[in-house]
């Protein structure tokens, strides 16, 4: 049945996970992925330094291919190591270094508050730490820490949100850190842009017709002013005319007398 393959895959691959996550855990093992190809079996380890899990001269990737090979049954497997860019923003690896730390006695609220400040000071959107077991006395106890804006519930919980586990072992007894990461490049269904609204200035130049009606009647007032002055030198010119004729009349009348 291929309901039958499919839990067989994802139950090898979770045996895979395990493996490495023990095998490198000091190298920071920050997860794996598997690709099936025409060639074999690529195996992806994303860790924190990557130089741990190559080992001096590739022992140490090689020994590992050789165990995935022997152990799981994989195909002519090929381990590629990937480097994690930012360390605090993957929860497997802020998992493991929480349980690093309670185990060399430091107190799991100072713990969690550190880690959840380095967390948000890379970028991340909200983290939430939950570490439980033996933490306060002999009663078993859950302390939940949360920071920023983190989905719990829908598609977008189970899509973006990351998340990591780690145990580790005290006198008291076992206990468990949960770390859930959303990264910075997350963008939620229901986020909303609000653009501010645009001014649109008048037009500050005047119009080209109306400037060029001005300067027509400008002209027009001109050459009405000029044939005005021509009308009146005219007038003036036959008022001179007329003097001289009245007085030429005059003095033939005096001459005749």
């Amino acid at each position: 049945m291929i309901e039958k393959d499919f839990v067989v895959e994802g139950l090898r691959r979770t045996r895979i996970d395990e493996f490495l996550e023990k095998e490198l855990e000091r190298a920071g093992y920050g997860g794996m992925d598997v690709q099936v190809t025409p060639m074999g079996t690529m195996v992806v380890v994303y860790a924190e330094r990557p130089g741990m899990v190559i080992g001096r001269g590739g022992k140490t990737v090689r020994t590992i291919t050789q165990k995935l090979k022997n152990k799981f049954d994989l195909e002519n497997p090929q381990v590629e190591v990937k480097e994690v860019d930012v360390p605090e923003l993957n929860p497997k690896i802020m998992a493991h270094k929480i349980a690093a730390m309670l185990q060399r006695g430091m107190h799991f609220r100072r713990v969690a508050y550190t880690t959840m400040r380095r967390i948000m000071a890379a970028g991340a959107q909200g983290v939430e730490v939950t570490i439980s077991g033996k933490i306060r006395g002999a009663r078993s106890a859950t302390a939940k820490f949360t920071d920023g804006y983190i989905k719990k519930c829908g598609e977008p919980s189970t899509k973006h949100v990351r998340e990591g586990f780690a145990t580790v072992q005290l006198k008291p007894g076992v206990l468990g850190v949960y770390v859930r990461i959303m990264p910075p490049d997350v963008v939620l269904p229901d986020k909303v842009d609000i653009e501010a609204p645009k001014v649109q200035e008048a037009p500050s130049e005047e119009p080209v017709d109306e400037i060029q009606d001005l300067e027509e009647v400008y002209e027009l007032e001109d050459i009405e002013e000029l044939e005005e002055l021509e009308d009146i030198e005219e007038l003036e010119e036959e008022l001179e005319a007329e003097e001289e004729a009245e007085t030429q009349d005059e003095d033939g009348e005096e001459s005749e007398k």
